[in-house]
């Protein structure tokens, strides 16, 4: 089955992916094991990192060789000068950003659990990051050939989505929360990948192939599919149901995985490039991305490039 949407030439675009939505420094601490309450450990790992959902991503595709811009709001403060500059070391574009000098950058505690590779995330971001709609530029929108859009700031993602949709550009969806106006959004986006709590949350159903379904039929996107973790990703597409294993790799840290498969998810269509490529092509190379992304400590620690997933997909069998 190919991929169920088309991309805009890459002449008439000056990216081939724009990102809109969060960026943040995670502050990540390793652990021997996750902490009980009144207890104390010494830690293994501390560091301070680059990360949140969009921009993850954007710089994953710029990794991978896209042309890639991210639009969002920086803080003023040293942590928001931290996450501006990786992207721009990365080649990502950051024009149409902003940055609120009276805000502190979104960051996050990040706690991994050096048995696994697991991690628990407690965030913050100041109320004056906020992005409305009306602080959403059509032309900066629709400069690329993709849209990915996250859905913390629902409203101003919807309102991103719909200059995409008139102007014919597919719009990328990486959901997690039901948050209220979701459906709008929903209904605007071409690929809705969501986290592995969403569907369920949305639909009511336990079985994730049943609310993947119930997501397809209601919201009509060509593709739906939900991130698992070590157990890959599953999907619905032109009503064929797509289970991808993942790649067994040993994971340093699992940070930044569904951002990165995200990421690779973009890279693959757009790689494409109009040619009759399977979308389960495209399932296994974002998960290839996701697994790669986790061989070293924080959301893009472990960022690969092109020749690193190519590798990863013709040498390992898949779970």
């Amino acid at each position: 089955m190919r991929i169920p949407f088309r991309l805009p030439s890459p002449t008439d675009r000056r990216f081939d992916l724009v990102g809109l939505g969060l960026n943040s420094v995670d502050l990540v601490a390793v652990v021997a094991e996750y902490p009980v309450s009144n207890s104390k450990q010494r830690l293994q790992r501390f560091a301070r990192l680059p990360g949140g959902q969009t921009a993850t991503a954007t710089a994953v595709a710029a990794r991978l060789g896209w042309r890639a811009s991210y639009i969002g709001s920086f803080g003023g403060d040293e942590l928001g000068t931290l996450s501006r500059t990786s992207l721009e070391d990365e080649g990502v574009d950051i024009g149409a950003a902003r940055t609120v000098p009276e805000a502190t950058n979104q960051f996050a505690v990040v706690l991994v659990d050096a048995r696994s590779g697991e991690r628990t995330v407690l965030w913050d971001r100041h109320p004056a990051l906020t992005m409305d709609p009306g602080d959403v530029v059509e032309s900066a929108v629709c400069a690329g050939r993709m849209l990915l859009v996250d859905c913390h700031e629902t409203a101003a993602a919807t309102r991103a989505a719909r200059y995409a949709r008139a102007a014919a550009i597919p719009t990328v969806l990486d959901i997690e929360k039901v948050r209220p106006g979701i459906n709008d959004l929903l209904q605007l986006s071409d690929a809705i990948i969501a986290a592995e709590a969403f569907p369920a949350e949305l639909t009511g159903y336990e079985s994730p192939g049943r609310a993947l379904e119930a997501i397809a039929r209601e919201f009509q996107a060509p593709l739906v599919a939900v991130t698992l973790g070590a157990a890959g990703s599953l999907a619905r597409c032109g009503g064929r149901e797509i289970r991808t294993p993942a790649f067994r790799l040993d994971c340093i840290d699992s940070t930044g995985a569904g951002d990165a498969f995200h990421g690779g998810f973009a890279a693959a269509c757009l790689a494409a490039d109009g040619a009759d490529v399977d979308i389960e092509d495209v399932l296994i190379y974002a998960n290839a991305v996701a697994a790669l992304n986790c061989r070293a400590l924080g959301a893009r620690g472990g960022m690969p490039t092109a020749a690193d997933v190519q590798r990863l997909i013709a040498s390992q069998p898949r779970r």
